[in-house]
C-alpha cells in the first residue's frame, strides 16, 4: 500500500483542505471478518452523567475469593466456537459471517426458567462462554483477540430475561493481566435499556464483593474477576461492559454529525487516511482557520485507539474534537495557530470485532511503528508516513496518541527521554506533563508520568514519532478506574474522560504562550522535583546531561 493522491497534497491547499465531506446517504456499515456472525440488531447507547461521584468499592482480599463451582458441574449456556487454531485474516464483508446465524444460547425451558439469555455477537461485543453454575451464578469466559490465543481483558455483552430480586453473581474466568483496577475497588459497568428508555440513565458503575484472583486448576496462568449485582427490573435487557463503549459506528455517527453542521465542518475536513485490513475507513481529520497564514502554522498530531480495548481514549478525543471545533476564544485561537492532523480511531478493525489489543495481523499495532508494512498494519504505516510528509514542510510541536490504562488509577503520560542531553531537552520532555497536571488536578498525576526510554517500547508511535523529530511526543493513558486525586476516590464519567480533551487543549496554548513566564516557572520547579527525586547533588557542571533516565525514574 501506499499513500493515494489526496493524502500528498500541500497543507497549504486550501481546496484540499477545506472540502466538507457529504452529509447525505448512509454511512457504510462496518465490515466483519467471514468467521464473525453479527446480529441484525443496532446496539446504541444513551450517554449519561450520574448526578453524583461513583465511588471506588471496599477492595476484597483474593485469599477470600468466593467459592465457585466449576464449569464441569455446570450447564453451558451461550457458547460460540472460537476460531481455528492457527487461522488467519482471509477476508471480510458487511455483516460478517454469510449465512443464517447458529444457535450459541440454550432455550428456555418456560416462563418460569430464570436462566439468564446472553448475547455478544454485535459490534465490540466479546463474550465466548457462559456456564450456569447457581440458580443466579455463571462462570463466563471472554474470546481472545481474534486469531491469538491471548490479551483477554475488554468485555461487552447482553442479559436478556432477567430478575430483579436476587443477587446474581459472575465470574469471568479467563482474564490475561496478574494485576487490576478491579483490585483496587473498580467496578464493573451495567446498562439498563429500561432505565435508559423510561428515566434516560445510561452506563454506571454495580458490583460488590468485586474480587481479582489468581485461577486455579487446568490454567494457573489465567486471572479471575469475580462480582456480584442485582438487576433494576424484571425482563429487562441489560448490558455488562469493562469501560464505556464506543463502538466504530459510534465515530461514524459523529463524523456524519460533523458535517453536517455548516459550522463545524467549515473548519474540519474528514478524509479516508487509509482502508483496515477488512475494509473499514480509517479517517483523517485536518482541523485549522481558514484564515491565518497556513504556511507559518505548527502542526498537533493526535490519534486514538491503537488498542481497541481502550475505549477511554475515543471519549477524550471526542472531548478534544467538541471543543476544537467549537465557537470558545481559546478554541479560535488553537485553529488560527495551528493545523491538526486527527486519527481518531487507528484500528477499527479491533474495535469492530471487539479485540483489546490486535489488529487483525493478530499483532499489537502499537509495536509495529518501526517496522510496519501498509500491507499488514495500514493504519500506523499511513500515520506514520503522513507525519513525515508534514515535518518536511513544517514543525510538528507535539504528537499524542490516546490510550487505556488497566493497573494505575489516573491520567498520566509516557515521554521519551534519551538522555545525555543539556539540561533544557531533558527538563523539556516534562513541561507538557506538568503544565496538564495543573490544568487538571483531579484527575491528572504527574508523579505517575515516565520518561524512560525502554526496549520494548521501542516500536511505539510515541518513540518511533520522537525519533523522526517530534521532540514533544506522549502516549496518554487514562485508568480504566478513576481518580484518587483533588479528594476524589471515584470512577471516571464519560464526561470526565471528555473533558480530557478540553484540558489537553488549554495545555497547548499555555505551552506555546509567546510570553514565556509560565515555561520558565514549570522549568524551574521540574528542576527543583527532579534534584529531590535524585537525592543528590548534581554533577560539576551543574546540568542534567549526566544523570540517566533510570535515575530519574526510580
Amino acid at each position: 500500500l501506499v499513500p493515494s493522491a489526496w493524502h500528498r497534497g500541500s497543507l497549504g491547499e486550501p481546496r484540499a483542505l477545506f472540502a466538507i465531506p457529504s452529509a447525505r446517504g448512509p454511512l457504510p456499515a462496518p465490515r466483519w471478518p467471514i468467521e464473525c456472525e453479527v446480529i441484525e440488531e443496532i446496539i446504541e447507547h444513551i450517554e449519561w452523567v450520574p448526578p453524583d461521584p461513583e465511588p471506588f468499592c471496599q477492595p476484597m482480599s483474593p485469599a477470600l475469593a468466593a467459592a465457585t463451582l466449576g464449569e464441569e458441574q455446570g450447564t453451558v449456556v451461550y457458547y460460540l466456537s472460537p476460531a481455528p487454531q492457527g487461522s488467519r485474516f482471509t477476508r471480510a464483508r458487511v455483516g460478517g459471517a454469510p449465512g443464517p446465524l447458529s444457535s450459541p444460547v440454550a432455550p428456555l425451558e418456560g416462563p418460569q426458567d430464570t436462566t439468564l439469555l446472553f448475547e455478544s455477537r454485535f459490534e465490540s461485543g466479546n463474550l465466548q462462554k457462559a456456564v450456569k453454575v447457581g440458580p443466579y451464578e455463571y462462570v463466563l469466559r471472554l474470546r481472545p483477540d481474534l486469531y491469538t490465543a491471548k490479551h483477554t481483558q475488554w468485555f461487552y455483552f447482553r442479559v436478556q430475561n432477567t430478575r430483579r430480586e436476587p443477587l446474581y453473581r459472575f465470574t469471568i474466568a479467563n482474564l490475561a493481566k496478574p494485576k487490576s483496577l478491579y483490585g483496587q475497588g473498580m467496578r464493573p459497568l451495567l446498562y439498563s435499556q429500561r432505565d435508559a428508555q423510561s428515566r434516560g440513565i445510561g452506563w454506571r458503575h454495580v458490583g460488590d464483593d468485586v474480587r481479582y484472583y489468581q485461577g486455579g486448576g487446568e490454567e494457573p496462568a489465567a486471572f479471575r474477576l469475580s462480582w456480584t449485582s442485582r438487576f433494576p427490573h424484571d425482563g429487562d435487557t441489560c448490558f455488562f461492559a469493562h469501560s464505556y463503549p464506543y463502538t466504530y459506528s459510534d465515530l461514524q455517527r459523529y463524523l456524519r454529525a460533523l458535517a453536517s453542521d455548516p459550522a463545524r465542518s467549515r473548519y474540519c475536513a474528514v478524509r479516508p487516511l487509509c482502508r483496515s485490513l477488512a475494509g473499514n475507513t480509517i479517517y483523517l481529520l485536518t482541523i485549522t482557520s481558514p484564515s491565518g497564514m497556513a504556511a507559518a502554522k505548527r502542526a498537533v498530531v493526535l490519534s486514538a485507539r491503537a488498542h481497541p480495548g481502550e475505549s477511554g481514549g475515543s471519549w477524550a478525543m471526542q472531548g478534544l474534537l467538541d471543543f476544537l471545533l467549537s465557537g470558545h476564544a481559546d478554541a479560535q485561537l488553537l485553529r488560527q495557530l495551528f493545523i491538526f492532523k486527527v486519527v481518531p480511531m487507528l484500528n477499527p478493525d479491533g474495535v469492530v470485532v471487539g479485540n483489546s489489543r490486535c489488529s487483525l495481523v493478530g499483532r499489537d499495532p502499537n509495536r509495529a511503528y518501526r517496522t510496519a508494512l501498509g500491507s499488514a498494519f495500514p493504519g500506523v504505516w499511513h500515520l506514520r508516513a503522513m507525519v513525515e510528509r508534514v515535518l518536511a514542510e513544517r514543525e510538528v510541536v507535539l504528537y499524542c496518541d490516546f490510550h487505556g490504562h488497566s493497573q494505575k488509577n489516573n491520567v498520566f503520560m509516557y515521554g521519551c527521554d534519551g538522555g545525555g542531553t543539556g539540561t533544557g531537552p531533558r527538563l523539556g520532555q516534562r513541561i507538557f506533563p506538568l503544565m496538564l497536571s495543573k490544568n487538571a488536578p483531579d484527575k491528572f498525576s504527574f508523579p505517575s508520568c515516565k520518561f524512560k526510554v525502554q526496549k520494548s517500547k521501542a516500536g511505539t508511535g510515541r518513540v518511533v514519532l520522537w525519533r523522526l523529530g517530534v521532540t514533544n511526543s506522549y502516549t496518554m493513558e487514562a485508568a480504566f478506574g478513576g481518580s484518587t486525586l483533588g479528594g476524589r476516590n471515584s470512577h471516571f464519567t464519560i464526561e470526565d474522560l471528555k473533558s480530557l480533551g478540553y484540558h489537553l487543549c488549554d495545555t497547548l496554548l499555555d505551552f506555546c504562550d509567546p510570553h514565556p513566564a509560565k515555561l520558565q516557572r514549570c522549568l524551574s520547579e521540574l528542576d527543583m522535583l527532579l534534584r529531590q527525586r535524585l537525592g543528590r547533588e548534581l554533577g560539576s557542571a551543574g546540568g542534567w546531561s549526566d544523570v540517566s533516565p533510570s535515575e530519574l525514574e526510580s
